[in-house]
């Protein structure tokens, strides 16, 4: 008999355990306290550019400009010690023209959203075609939606299948699935949807806050209760869950606060981009003004760099 949706929610969160939200604002309190040296806060810099998912999902979006983006990623600054980027994230329909403008032979790689981002009210076969078509033009990496209206009235059940059809649909492209943490209401909430997804996922999928389109997204707050949920579960079950905190991230002051976070929590094997991202392109552009006033002692203008997208 299925149980009703407040009964579905106390037996999860017996099974997990719940948060404790004074010690979660407490903790990440600290992050931003942290003081990083010269050659420490230029490591870190180069670190979370390489984390940078690189993002333009308008309406208008058009070969050319998707083809701009890649450039970028590719090459994100004429400095040649500025690494590339993680990836570049794109709408399915332009996912062949990201394919053509980085070519086979890159390690930038290629996401979509997918499963009707980024409210995912579709019918499950609609969803599921657009991620066997995203994959089939060339995409890595595939964001997905989960289901929120089924999650907050309690059918379990039906959000980690979808997750699982989705999973299948994706065949050897990774999976990350954006919880959307403005639409879950809580910290509970948020640690139980991470221990739904995770339960279903592969070793480096991922589980990510937002997608970007809502009025709350990454915080270090909820950043926080995502990664000590993959951290219980690593240390429950073996399995390494990677994490991607999305929209609001724009500075690299906050970048440096995110990578304390990690480092803190996860520890070094989190440090690097198959373990963890940013989907954050207007970080991109004060990252490398960071790190050229690292170089030169100097602020360059905004315009200085080329335009990002939006964050997501």
């Amino acid at each position: 008999m299925a149980l009703s949706g407040n009964a579905a929610f106390r037996r999860l969160f017996n099974e997990i355990g719940t948060v404790d939200q004074v010690g979660i604002e407490e903790r990440v309190a600290k992050y931003t306290t942290r003081s990083i040296k010269k050659a420490s806060k230029v490591k870190g810099l180069k670190l979370a550019v390489t984390m940078v998912d690189l993002t333009t999902l308008e309406g208008k979006d058009t070969r050319g400009k998707v083809e701009s983006l890649c450039q970028k990623a590719l090459s994100p600054h004429d400095d040649p010690a500025i690494p590339q980027v993680a990836a570049v994230c794109v709408y399915p329909a332009m996912v062949k023209h990201a394919r053509r403008a980085l070519g086979e032979d890159t390690a930038v790689r290629i996401a979509s959203v997918a499963t009707a981002f980024p409210s995912g009210q579709a019918p499950l076969k609609t969803r599921l075609a657009e991620v066997r078509g995203a994959v089939a033009d060339g995409a890595d990496e595939i964001d997905m939606v989960i289901n929120r209206g089924a999650f907050l009235s309690g059918d379990f059940a039906l959000v980690q299948d979808e997750i699982s059809a989705v999973l299948e649909a994706c065949g050897a492209a990774t999976l990350k699935v954006i919880l959307e943490v403005s639409e879950l209401e809580t910290y509970d909430n948020i640690r139980a949807a991470s221990f739904l997804a995770m339960r279903v996922l592969r070793p480096n999928d991922f589980i990510k806050t937002s997608t970007g389109k809502t009025s709350l997204n990454a915080t270090l707050g909820n950043n926080q209760v995502m990664i000590e949920a993959i951290r219980d579960f690593y240390l429950e079950t073996g399995t390494p869950i990677a994490m991607k905190p999305a929209g609001g991230i724009r500075t690299a002051k906050q970048s440096l606060q995110f990578l304390t976070a990690i480092k803190e929590t996860l520890g070094d094997e989190w440090l690097n981009n198959t373990r963890y991202r940013f989907g954050a392109s207007s970080l991109l552009n004060d990252l490398l003004r960071q790190l050229e006033k690292e170089k030169t002692g100097a602020y360059q203008a905004p315009y200085y760099f080329s335009e990002a997208a939006e964050s997501y």
